[in-house]
């Protein structure tokens, strides 16, 4: 496989093409094939990330505090920030998967696609060293650790939806994907929201989380309404 598109997109190009194969191989294909697969490399490419980030956070968030600071990284470590990195580079059009998981569209699979962003990590520090990864990571995260230092310490919408139906009593609150659209590399989710029943707002994102977030929000305007 030319990983050279890959290597454009991640702003790296490997000496080594054999790590970045690796980095890329899910276990389902290494089985299939007698080979090794990513899981090694994703274990040292969550710790990798996990101090990266850390330390992203400390220098640059000199305000917040330790509780604060183990939130913000919480919520940007997490599967669903390393699928939108996936998606962002592409990584579902260079995977190496086993039949069964082509045939139920693995490489388009959120946790399948966080690992690779992982055993990536670990593949880039392998072969050029700590600044190459630290580099990728904080242009492909410093976005989200924004968004997220600013939102640390406050309630999200769905917190503050259950609580406010909750208050006369335990109600049973269900969040729903009703639909998706776009293309598999940038698809949008909509997603509903309901209490004991009876449907009480919609909304859109580019990831479960974020529609669910947004339906949330809608129904807490039309309750406050």
């Amino acid at each position: 496989m030319n990983f050279t598109a890959l290597e454009q997109s991640i702003g790296y190009t490997f000496q080594n093409k054999e790590l970045l194969k690796n980095a890329l191989t899910h276990t389902s294909y290494a089985y299939e094939n007698h080979v090794d697969s990513n899981e090694k490399l994703e274990f040292l490419g969550d710790s990798i990330l996990e101090f990266l980030s850390s330390k992203y956070i400390y220098q640059n968030y000199p305000k917040l505090k330790e509780g604060e600071m183990t939130k913000v990284r919480a919520e940007v470590v997490c599967e669903e920030s390393l699928y939108e990195v996936a998606q962002k580079h592409h990584f579902s059009d260079f995977l190496y998967l086993g039949k069964s998981e082509r045939l139920s569209h693995g490489n388009m699979k959120p946790a399948i696609l966080a690992d690779s962003v992982e055993a990536v990590i670990a593949a880039m520090y392998f072969d050029g060293g700590l600044e190459v990864v630290e580099k990728f990571i904080v242009e492909n995260l410093k976005g989200a650790v924004e968004i997220s230092s600013m939102h640390v310490g406050m309630k999200d919408h769905k917190t503050v939806l259950q609580e406010k139906l909750q208050i006369h009593g335990n109600v049973h609150i269900v969040y729903e994907i009703i639909g998706t659209h776009g293309p598999d590399h940038d698809k949008t989710f909509t997603a509903q929201v309901s209490c004991d029943g009876k449907i009480l707002a919609t909304g859109e994102g580019k990831t479960k989380k974020q529609a669910e977030m947004q339906a949330a929000e809608k129904a807490l305007l039309m309750l406050e309404n």
